[in-house]
């Protein structure tokens, strides 16, 4: 039996395979040999035609080893000649696809015949710009025309499929567990597990986004929700070429709502401006690229008005209000070494320092606002460092498309901050500080093998990532000090991630078949102070399979059904696991959990795509149960009006909706983009133990909600000029023992081409319609919460190429 059950894993982990990086062109290859004397044929013709009226496509000869590649060939169905003086004409019916962007024909054995045949003229074909495909969606953000000059954060809140949640975050179909990548690798810069500086990183340095909602097993596991990479701009012309810039906006035009009493005032007509310079030097076998950004952002980060009332009788009323600067600077650079046709070394390395003070006050009144409890301000400062050096080596085999890829990348992160805070009373002012630094190191390697198979492709490979993070927390309290200053102290997490994968792609005429597996092993330590009051060292281990799955049938040229089924996992980051209260919110404190264990959600989907001669429709169904979900529990202390939020495994939950992307060009000038996506978000009955500070009990009852979003953009477009306009509509979401309200905004902006360059002006939330709603409940309480934060800007700006 045990002997059954291993081949029966292996049989899975060798069939259940896939890759679903649809492409738009593919590279034919093959060798031709005499059937005769199995010698290889060199200067043979090769000659792709159409299938259905046989109109020449393109075509080649064979080099001295008799192998031939097409490079080019567009999706559809085709019939390939093999040509030559003494050998009989070989003919062989081909299907391309769109999975995979090599296909290996095999061996074309060609019989004897002496007959003398005409020369074959070879042609080449440019190949065209991206496309959305049923397993992802590609976004040009160039295009995105009223984000221009904006955040990555901005530019992405547009997409189809993508909403900003509470604090920046980016959700993908309501879900915020998202992984983000740059360029095709996890960074610190975008967080592991979380989406932080994404605001901070300029949209003038990124070529394009890529949303992926079903991942083959070539990614990492986490992230059920999907994958979002972000890749940067890279010049390929030769000799040396590159782009200076200059985007300036100003926010916070006018008080959306006005302070509470005796506070400092809100941040005004915010000034941001973002220098930008791309450079790149291309000769032969080396390419040398620099990319720099500044970005100087002062916002109104937080505005938030918060009624809190308790079963006891007491009323709080509290406004957060949070003035941010943030200082940027970006820069990435590398070289590209071809050392010949067969071998290739990249080498890039990306710094990030940002730099943040916040001035926040946080007054607490009584119901009538009669009557000042308390007054809490700070100061925040804080500086981010991020460096990520990355080395790849690509070897390419005789057989074209057969590829041998090996990566090393390391990442460092530092997270140096520091609060002040002054406590005002009524009978006493005191002065507390804490001081906080975290050094996150990752090395990660990779190596991927990919050949070409005549329909498909076979990909398999290996990761390995080690994670550490040292932590030292250092509070300094001050007179009657509401902190906990037991608290504070280390904590070291370590991570050791070794993973391996397969995938197989098989295509023809009517039938896509796509499979993969990832086997993922995982050692967690996550090491505290043996001094602090509640927690102590945790940790854990697991090694799990995680398959994907796709089927697809092709209707015809137009229309494409596909089935999904993918298995992901969201690892708790450091942080939700950190041991130390957060004071930036004197009544809702934030801590994290080292109890906290990964959640695990099985994904089911249904794709169907239809196009037309100008435009076309995407629409999906989709199911995805998560076991062990992770989510924020608020519950109070007996005797205080302090609210203690701690991550918790609430069991389980489940994701089921609808999205639909259709695009329309209405005129050779005018085009629309509609999406939209309706989901019921379900949180079964769960019961937890809330440990800090004292062990408080919560229990809630089964949650269930449907929700949504649309978003609405039109493009006017003439020769050199583009005008676009965005509508964007949130309807109301389930969050941990609450929900949130609806949020509605309209963004527009102008781009317009000039001789040498592109003049831009945009502005967001035309109408001061955004604003961040919510309502949570818990044991002896409940809270409503209106975010009046920044969300008005208006830019413009001007890049010159050279």
């Amino acid at each position: 039996m045990a002997f059954k059950t291993t081949l029966t894993l292996l049989f899975c982990f060798f069939i259940l395979v896939q890759l679903r990086a649809q492409v738009s062109k593919v590279t034919l290859s093959g060798q031709v040999t005499s059937a005769a004397s199995g010698q290889a044929l060199p200067f043979v013709n090769i000659v792709l035609k159409t299938e259905k009226d046989s109109a020449f496509v393109t075509g080649t000869i064979t080099n001295e080893l008799g192998r031939f590649s097409l490079p080019d060939v567009k999706s559809g169905n085709y019939r390939i000649a093999c040509v030559s003086l003494g050998y009989k004409e070989l003919q062989k019916p081909i299907t391309v696809g769109t999975l995979s962007p090599f296909l290996d024909l095999g061996e074309f054995r060609m019989a004897d015949d002496p007959q003398n045949l005409q020369e074959v003229t070879i042609t080449d074909q440019q190949a065209e710009g991206v496309d959305d495909k049923l397993d992802r969606k590609t976004f040009n953000i160039g295009r995105n025309v009223s984000q221009s000059g904006g955040s990555v954060l901005q530019a992405l809140k547009n997409l189809p499929g993508v909403t900003a949640g509470e604090d920046g975050k980016v959700l993908l179909r309501g879900s915020d567990k998202v992984a983000i990548l740059v360029d095709g690798r996890q960074t610190a810069l975008t967080g592991f597990g979380s989406q932080t500086s994404l605001d901070n990183i300029p949209a003038s340095a990124i070529e394009r986004i890529e949303i992926i909602h079903n991942p083959s097993a070539r990614y990492d596991a986490n992230g059920n929700a999907g994958i979002i990479n972000i890749i940067y701009k890279k010049e390929k012309q030769e000799g040396f070429n590159g782009k200076i810039g200059m985007a300036a906006g100003l926010g916070a035009l006018w008080v959306r709502k006005e302070n509470l009493p005796d506070i400092r005032p809100q941040y005004r007509n915010t000034l941001k401006l973002n220098p930008s310079i791309a450079l790149n030097y291309k000769k032969k076998k080396v390419n040398v690229f620099f990319q720099g950004d500044y970005l100087h952002t002062p916002t109104l980060n937080k505005n938030e008005f918060v009624d809190r009332y308790y079963d006891s009788g007491d009323t709080v009323r509290q406004q957060t209000k949070r003035n941010r600067s943030t200082n940027v600077v970006t820069a990435k650079t590398g070289a590209d070494w071809t050392f010949d046709d067969r071998n290739a070394l990249s080498v890039s390395a990306l710094f990030s320092s940002e730099k943040i003070l916040d001035r926040g006050d946080e007054p607490f009144f009584n119901a009538n606002l009669t009557r000042r409890n308390q007054l809490w301000q700070f100061l925040e400062d804080e500086l981010k460092t991020t460096l990520t050096a990355s080395a790849s080596y690509q070897h390419k085999y005789a057989q074209p498309g057969r590829l041998l890829n090996i990566g090393l990348n390391y990442t460092f992160h530092r997270e140096n901050e520091q609060y002040f805070f002054t406590n005002i009373m009524p009978d006493f002012t005191g002065k507390d500080a804490f001081k906080l630094i975290s050094d996150e190191n990752v090395f990660d390697f990779n190596a991927d093998y990919i050949r070409p198979l005549r329909y498909g492709r076979l990909e398999g490979g290996l990761k390995l990532r080690r994670r550490f993070i040292p932590t030292n927390m250092q509070f300094f309290p001050g007179l009657n000090s509401p902190i906990d200053s037991l608290a504070g102290g280390w904590a070291d997490y370590k991570e050791t991630i070794p993973a391996v994968y397969g995938n197989y792609v098989f295509e023809n005429r009517n039938f896509e078949v796509e499979a993969g597996l990832r086997v993922e092993y995982i050692n967690l330590r996550y090491d505290v102070n043996p001094t602090h009051p509640t927690y102590h060292s945790d940790g854990y281990t697991y090694a799990k399979p995680f398959p994907n799955v796709r089927f697809a049938y092709k209707i015809d040229d137009h229309n494409k059904l596909s089935l999904f089924y993918n298995r992901r996992v969201d690892r708790p980051n450091e942080v939700d696991i950190r041991i130390f209260p957060k004071y930036d919110d004197a009544g809702i404190i934030k801590i994290g959990n080292p109890a906290l264990k990964p959640q695990f959600t099985s994904s089911w989907e249904a794709g169907y795509k239809t196009s037309w001669t100008n435009g076309s429709l995407y629409v999906a169904l989709y199911r995805k149960q998560i076991n062990g979900t992770i989510i924020r529990i608020g519950t109070i202390v007996p005797g205080s009006t302090l609210i203690y939020n701690i991550f918790q495994n609430a069991g389980k939950s489940y994701n089921t909706g609808g999205e639909l992307v259709l695009q329309q060009d209405l005129a050779p000038w005018f085009s629309v983009n509609v999406n939209g996506n309706i989901y019921k978000n379900t949180v079964n009955a769960f019961s937890v133990e809330n440990l800090y500070p004292v062990k408080s009990k919560y229990s809630s009852a089964k949650q269930t909600l449907t929700s949504g979003s649309a978003k609405v953009s039109a493009l006017l477009k003439s020769k050199k000029t583009e005008v676009q306009v965005v509508a964007i509509y949130q309807a109301p979401d389930i969050v941990p023992q609450g929900r949130t309200g609806y949020r509605f905004s309209v963004d527009a902006g102008a781009k317009r081409q000039l001789p040498k360059g592109e003049l831009f002006i945009n502005a967001t939330d035309l109408f001061g319609t955004l604003v961040i709603r919510k309502t949570v409940y818990g044991d002896g309480f409940h809270y409503n919460s209106r975010d009046y934060y920044e969300t008005q800007l208006v830019r413009a700006g001007y890049s010159f190429k050279f």
